[in-house]
């Protein structure tokens, strides 16, 4: 029988068998409060990526980890540096000096397309997977699942405590996987609350890149049903209130569906969602709202 989870990686497109088949340290720095390590990883036998994996000093292991999700912007510079120099968009410090003196571990890697995984344009990757019967947005999930998977085989890290964290393709990227992953068992979105069918009807496609459209979900899955898959675990969720890439029809249709998940499941505290000043941004408010949500759960 086919299950809800067989379908969505169906839909997801043909993905590789193997994880993590190769790990290589290249470095490690002392920063601004937090030991940084760049992970040289093979996925798969084809695909290999450089991540980093910021660590607290003052603190010793093992450490519950954050796996931070970097943003889109249309900047495919920047990619997994967003964890260490942060955004136009974000707040200041940057996540790995907050989390990292928060006393967790965090780790961040480029996705397809962006910093040191460029060369081809979103465009390009999106056509040439369709005609290999693959999804962008599916092997950019297989990628963070990759690393997770490194994360949690290290000595340093309590597999119990995970938590994942993002803004913009960030925040799809953290509830999609936590949906499809149950070793997350904390999540944060910031501005990534996006109901499909509320997108369409409002003319939102085009404030979205191409990264995320997966070929026939919508025949089988609404947004909510996806996102009740991470119930009863804690939830936060981030809007700016003039944020036109996540229509506020679609913000309050899924906080009325979830809050009625999160009710039925026996767990109503654990799904919170906040609509603040501004539009496609971190806001202090926010900054502020992720660190204590963390700090209460993680």
């Amino acid at each position: 029988m086919t299950t809800t989870y067989d379908k969505l990686f169906q839909l997801l497109g043909d993905l590789p068998t193997e994880g993590v088949t190769n790990v290589q340290l290249l470095d490690e720095t002392m920063e601004d409060g937090y030991r940084l390590q760049t992970v040289l990883l093979e996925l798969g036998f084809t695909e290999r990526v450089s991540v980093w994996v910021a660590l607290p000093v003052k603190l010793d292991g093992p450490y519950p980890l954050v796996i931070f999700n970097h943003s889109h912007g249309g900047n495919y510079t920047n990619g997994r540096n967003e964890l260490v120099r942060s955004s136009s968009y974000l707040q200041q410090p940057s996540f790995a000096h907050t989390l990292t003196s928060m006393g967790y571990a965090v780790c961040c890697m480029d996705m397809r397309g962006f910093n040191e995984r460029s060369g081809r344009t979103e465009s390009e990757l999106v056509k040439e997977m369709l005609w290999q019967g693959k999804v962008l947005w599916g092997t950019m999930l297989y990628d963070t699942r990759c690393l997770l998977d490194y994360m949690l085989s290290r000595s340093d890290i309590d597999a119990g405590r995970v938590a994942t964290i993002g803004m913009s393709m960030g925040g799809l990227m953290a509830w999609w996987l936590a949906a499809l992953d149950e070793r997350i068992n904390v999540v944060v979105d910031i501005c990534g609350q996006v109901d499909a069918h509320t997108l369409i009807s409002k003319r939102g496609l085009d404030h979205h890149g191409f990264y995320h459209y997966v070929p026939g979900l919508l025949k089988h899955f609404t947004t909510l049903e996806i996102q009740a898959l991470i119930v009863p675990r804690p939830r936060l969720s981030l809007t700016g209130q003039h944020d036109r890439l996540c229509p506020m029809e679609g913000v309050q249709l899924l906080k009325e569906g979830l809050d009625q998940a999160y009710l039925a499941a026996g767990y109503p505290d654990n799904f919170q969602t906040i609509e603040t000043t501004g539009g496609h941004m971190e806001t202090v408010e926010m900054r502020t709202a992720w660190k204590q949500f963390l700090q209460r759960h993680l």
